[in-house]
């Protein structure tokens, strides 16, 4: 029996409160999302409300959120609100790529 490889796909929106009076948060997302960039075997799409994220392994998701709350923090943000939807699939091979193709072809 072969094994299908499993991926998950995750979307999350990392909001750093700040008091700075300033509304604009794409510093800070620039640097979540580069060091995001840094965890091996992680894909990731910017989008505008989020970040989308593909992996073989949930340890890489939960890893991409452990790494933006620290990011954050180091920087002196005292407040982080994180939204996360995972979708794991464990009957199909579940890429970002594949869930856009999908809805495509039936458009």
């Amino acid at each position: 029996m072969i094994k299908k490889q499993l991926f998950f796909t995750a979307e999350i929106s990392i909001i750093p409160i700040t008091t700075s009076g300033n509304t604009s948060m794409s510093k800070e997302i620039a640097l979540v999302y580069n060091a995001i960039n840094q965890i091996k075997g992680l894909k990731t799409i910017l989008t505008a409300m989020g970040t989308q994220i593909e992996s073989n392994e949930l340890d890489n998701i939960l890893k991409a959120i452990k790494v933006s709350h620290i990011t954050l923090r180091n920087i002196g943000i005292d407040r982080i609100i994180s939204s996360i939807r995972i979708d794991e699939r464990p009957d199909k091979s579940n890429t970002l790529e594949g869930k856009i193709n999908s809805v495509k072809l039936k458009s």
